[in-house]
């Protein structure tokens, strides 16, 4: 287009067709030239004019569209380097201070952990999980600093952290463990307001030990009523810590009555943890009928001794000076290949020792040595009160 407006703007400044004198036809042929080369230069000019757009000058802050071209800046690849060495040396400090953190754990050092994941828990980058708060809280309840948890337990709260039963059963075992009943009914009551945090088997297991250590029986038949109502079965192992109970109190009938419970059961069956419990208790206070009767009841019941079963008898009829029976229990352990352990020779030992029968007493612990039977501090507070009698 631009070249088309040039060529008529010139086409404008050419000679007149008309025929002139012969000295004009001169004139005019010396001046020409002179004529086209303006004109050239004109036409020249005029292109470039046209075909060069005009330069737009931005203000500030206006975007430039595609007439400029934008080259971002690159980032230089020291600063890369420094960023990743910094991420990198953040990540082996976390890796240490955690390592250090198991490590109090594992130690039992409650303080010094609890110092290590106050550490931790400053850093912007380290988001504790409910793993590291699990182990934390069941160090400080068998530390017996079961306030120490509660302080833990809320502040993890505060920290967004959303609790669980687990976590809530932690913190109830915590107060369990030091023998703060209340606190941890108070810790139960919670757990119920709270529809995801509802009190499982488990829960209501670690109460039960609590009440039966205590010796407040009369909570026991409150929980296994709450346990009925809210359709929480007790397994064996809930059901073996109230039989050991109710046997160290004496008190029978209730354990028969949860014993007979127990074998009536679908989902609750005894197990050899059961038989040693009512055996020991039987076997403890002597009656040695009522421990040989629920020895049969258990073998029709298909759960078959071992070595703790063995110990049991041994001990009860040793105690009892039924040496016979006491000869035979370990005669029928040798028969089946049960192993004679530093629990079974301190029991022969503690037999003999309490009736002062030293020569059997050494004679048994010169077996044991020989045997390559190891003795433990037990053997020999028996062999030094055998010695006094």
């Amino acid at each position: 287009m631009a070249t088309s407006v040039s060529l008529s703007f010139s086409s404008s400044l050419l000679p007149s067709p008309l025929h002139h004198s012969n000295n004009s036809n001169t004139n005019t042929r010396t001046h020409q030239p002179k004529l086209r080369l303006v004109r050239c230069a004109y036409s020249a000019c005029s292109a470039t004019s046209v075909s060069s757009p005009k330069k737009k000058h931005w203000k500030q802050g206006e975007f430039p569209g595609t007439t400029e071209s934008f080259v971002p800046r690159r980032t230089p690849l020291k600063n890369i380097k420094k960023k990743l060495d910094r991420k990198n040396n953040a990540r082996a400090w976390v890796n240490t201070v955690t390592e250090a953190l198991s490590d109090r754990i594992l130690k039992k050092h409650w303080s010094q952990a609890l110092e290590v994941f106050e550490m931790l828990r400053g850093q912007p980058f380290y988001y504790p999980k409910e793993g590291t708060y699990m182990k934390l809280l069941v160090l400080l309840g068998k530390s017996g600093q079961a306030n120490r948890a509660h302080q833990l337990f809320d502040e993890m709260i505060e920290e967004g952290l959303e609790p669980t039963a687990e976590l809530y059963t932690a913190l109830l075992a915590a107060y369990c463990r030091n023998n703060l009943i209340d606190g941890a009914f108070s810790v139960l009551n919670q757990m119920k307001s709270l529809p995801r945090c509802q009190p499982d088997v488990f829960t209501y297991s670690t109460l039960l030990k609590a009440c039966v250590d205590a010796s407040r029986f009369e909570l026991v038949d409150t929980l296994y009523q709450e346990m009925d109502e809210r359709l929480i079965t007790p397994n064996t192992v809930t059901q073996n810590i109230v039989l050991s109970g109710y046997g160290k109190a004496g008190m029978y009938d209730q354990m028969e009555k949860v014993l007979s419970g127990m074998l009536e059961s679908t989902g609750c069956k005894p197990d050899v943890w059961t038989m040693n419990i009512i055996l020991n208790v039987f076997g403890t206070k002597g009656q040695i009928d009522s421990m040989e009767r629920w020895y049969e009841k258990f073998l029709n019941f298909g759960i078959e001794p071992e070595t703790r079963t063995f110990n049991i008898l041994i001990s009860a009829y040793g105690k009892k000076r039924m040496y016979d029976k006491m000869s035979l229990v370990m005669e029928y352990m040798r028969k089946l290949q049960f192993p004679w352990t530093t629990a079974t020779y301190n029991n022969v030992i503690e037999v003999f020792a309490e009736v002062g029968d030293v020569k059997h007493m050494e004679y048994t612990f010169d077996q044991m040595r020989a045997e390559g039977m190891k003795a433990d501090t037990n053997t020999f507070c028996l062999l030094i009160n055998g010695q006094r009698i």
